[in-house]
């Protein structure tokens, strides 16, 4: 009888973890885009298996950023930009929201790199991939529902563990591997510290902090979901981690173990760079694996863009809303894809400077956000009795002083180069 009751009451609980289950996979997922992919890659193949231990903290920091999100937004039932306005006032959060806005369509058109440099891989052009991706992307969301979305959003997820295929395709030495994260090799000059620092800011970026709350309230999750979102969270960070993992393991293989690092400066390189090393099927895999990272971001991207922009200002927003409800929402969201897109389509349209200042843009706003989200959550007239405990409480300061040493090294570094 006790054994019967403990198997209903786990098959309950799996059924309620399912029905909550996406807010915290589809943030998790998606912060492995364009911009991750080339971040890992590029750091594996300059180190080798070397930085590779530096996804265990950057797994820690992710975790308990999106544990605080998910938090805030049951409790208060606010997204991120509202409590933002409310604590910091007007001035502040329109400053803070021009940077975002602006980050954003850079970061969007670093997507649509990403689609543009894949599909070039498999044969097709840019200016027939980037359209009809652009044109997708836009039906999903403005025809669209939430329920739809989030289950398309899901299945982009599942498709991103394309990389551990790339990865044993590599034949990678596990020992090395296992060595490499028991045993780390620390340097101390500034290109390896630089890239330490710019692994764990990537794993986290302004945006992500944005929807990850905007996506529970959609769900209008409550306090008893808590401990189902938090493992949604938990499983989000991991498969995010695993797929980090692994596309370094295929890059470090490969291309370091060839010598080939220095001529890689983005994903779509790496992707044709792994060919010669690892067969023509490495290199597509990594390239769709890229190409599905590319898409799952350039819907996500301007949407949690449009979303937190429209409720800083309080203007209604949200994909379950029609375009009479919410016309601020959808007309910010057609002009960020019609912006980012048509930059991609320019002839010699300058994609590494993109991407390289959407990255020191999201450096410089991100400890910022990480500001206010500590001063927010450890407020007892906001959170009751739900404010951050005190492990919560070093990662995130921990964090936030980590990062402004991020934005230290942005500013100075073009004077030491």
């Amino acid at each position: 009888m006790l054994a019967k009751i403990k198997k209903s009451n786990f098959l309950r609980n799996m059924m309620i973890f399912f029905t909550i289950l996406g807010p915290g996979i589809v943030t998790g997922s998606v912060d492995n885009d364009v911009g991750g992919i080339t971040t890992y890659s590029v750091a594996a193949a300059t180190y080798g298996y070397g930085l590779i231990w530096t996804l265990i903290p950057a797994f820690v920091v992710l975790f308990v950023v999106q544990e605080m999100n998910a938090r805030m937004g049951i409790i208060t039932g606010k997204g991120l930009a509202d409590l933002i306005r409310e604590n910091a006032g007007v001035k502040i959060t329109f400053f803070i929201f021009v940077g975002l806005l602006f980050a954003d369509i850079l970061n969007t058109t670093t997507e649509f790199a990403g689609v543009a440099g894949s599909m070039q891989i498999f044969g097709v052009s840019k200016y027939i991939a980037v359209p009809l991706v652009a044109f997708g992307v836009w039906v999903l969301v403005v025809k669209g529902t939430y329920s739809i979305a989030e289950k398309i959003f899901l299945g982009f997820s599942v498709a991103l563990l394309s990389y551990i295929a790339a990865a044993f395709m590599g034949h990678p030495n596990w020992n090395e591997v296992g060595s490499a994260i028991i045993k780390p090799k620390m340097q101390y000059d500034f290109a390896y510290i630089s890239t330490i620092i710019g692994m764990i800011g990537t794993t986290i970026a302004p945006w992500m902090q944005f929807y990850m709350q905007s996506a529970v309230i959609e769900k209008k999750l409550t306090w008893k979901d808590y401990k189902f979102t938090v493992l949604d969270v938990f499983v989000g960070c991991t498969a995010t981690v695993v797929v980090a993992f692994f596309i370094m393991v295929a890059c470090a293989s490969t291309l370091y173990v060839n010598g080939h690092g220095t001529e890689i400066n983005d994903a779509s390189d790496a992707a044709m760079a792994l060919t010669p090393f690892a067969g023509a099927l490495a290199s597509q895999v990594f390239a769709f694996g890229l190409f599905i990272a590319s898409i799952f971001a350039a819907v996500i991207l301007p949407v949690a863009t449009a979303f937190y922009v429209c409720e800083a200002f309080g203007f209604e927003a949200g994909i379950d809303k029609k375009w009479h409800e919410a016309p601020q929402f959808y007309w910010l969201y057609t002009i960020i894809i019609i912006v980012s897109a048509g930059i991609i389509l320019l002839p010699n349209a300058p994609l590494i400077l993109i991407s390289l200042w959407s990255q020191r843009i999201n450096g410089m706003i991100l400890p910022v956000v990480l500001i206010c989200m500590m001063i927010i959550i450890n407020k007892k007239d906001v959170m009751g009795e739900h404010v951050n405990k005190k492990f919560a409480n070093i990662i995130g300061w921990g964090t936030v002083v980590i990062l402004l040493g991020l934005v230290g090294i942005l500013i100075v570094s073009p004077f030491l180069s």
